[in-house]
């Protein structure tokens, strides 16, 4: 006599229902995602495209042409090249120096925790209080920095009246700012290499230099990835500290694109032509953000 047995199906929830759950549980964060950052691009992209309401005039459909007048605009011009200036000078040197503070931090010596928190302090301060701490600085005759110039018996330079200081002296203010925020993540990531691989380095005689430059360095690509792309958006979101140390000028000589947004939208109430810079600005932090993954995350090594 054979017994035959049989296995009761188990009961596993449908394809549909699970993705339906997975959706749910997204939903608030996408709800804000959609509702604060996509929307307001579209509706940007969208008001780029008419004319600006004026003189009890409604507003109509020009399509492109607000985009075809910033070609002819020489200030939004300038503003585009000063910020690809800020940009160019400001990153590498915000990124370098930060990983440098972070390797000096890194190593166990007396006051490691006060050095570390001196490096960090200037990332804490709101950005109007830094902006009036270096205008201390930059004063043409008081200063401190031509104080140090009499010293030596150098004449006085008027840091933030001259157009060919002034950009660079923002620049200056926004490296000592950055600097200790982006440190505190190559800080992370430093201690987070397993230090055996320092056991061995050292083991087989090989240099600071060397271990830096054939193991830290590759393992610290994820967080360089992550600290390029911060820093690129920050160097062109700049508005408050062109507000408060220059307001653009000389001549429009530090005058950033943000700014120039800014100024273009509540000073001239002219939106549509802010939009449309709003757009290019939008194009640009895209394909600066795609060119560094495809440049950059093929060499990063995931631990």
């Amino acid at each position: 006599m054979s017994m035959i047995l049989t296995v009761a199906p188990v009961r596993r929830p449908r394809l549909w229902s699970m993705q339906l759950y997975g959706y749910l549980l997204i939903l608030p964060a996408l709800s804000f995602l959609l509702l604060f950052t996509h929307y307001p691009a579209v509706a940007t992209v969208w008001e780029s495209l008419f004319s600006a309401a004026r003189n009890g005039r409604p507003a109509h459909f020009v399509g492109l042409d607000n985009y075809l007048a910033l070609l002819d605009d020489d200030i939004f011009i300038q503003s585009l090249l000063n910020n690809l200036l800020y940009a160019l000078i400001t990153i590498p040197l915000a990124v370098t120096l930060a990983l440098l503070m972070a390797l000096a931090v890194n190593r166990h010596m007396r006051a490691n925790a006060l050095v570390r928190t001196a490096f960090f302090i200037p990332s804490l301060l709101p950005m109007i209080a830094i902006a009036n701490l270096w205008l201390f600085f930059y004063t043409p005759q008081l200063g401190l920095l031509n104080k140090l110039l009499a010293l030596f018996s150098l004449p006085a330079i008027n840091w933030l009246g001259e157009p060919g200081s002034a950009l660079y002296c923002l620049m200056a203010v926004s490296v000592w700012r950055e600097a200790g925020f982006f440190m505190i993540f190559y800080l992370a990531a430093l201690q987070q290499i397993d230090p055996r691989l320092s056991e061995a380095a050292q083991i087989e005689g090989a240099s600071r230099r060397y271990f830096f430059r054939r193991v830290q360095w590759p393992l610290l690509m994820p967080t360089t990835l992550f600290v390029l792309i911060n820093a690129s958006m920050n160097a062109f979101r700049i508005v408050d500290q062109v507000i408060a140390m220059t307001n653009g000028g000389p001549n429009n000589s530090s005058s950033l694109l943000l700014f120039y947004i800014y100024r273009t939208a509540f000073s001239f109430w002219d939106m549509p032509a802010a939009a449309a810079m709003t757009v290019v600005l939008l194009v640009i932090l895209a394909a600066i953000a795609l060119l560094k993954f495809n440049l950059l995350d093929k060499r990063a090594h995931y631990q």
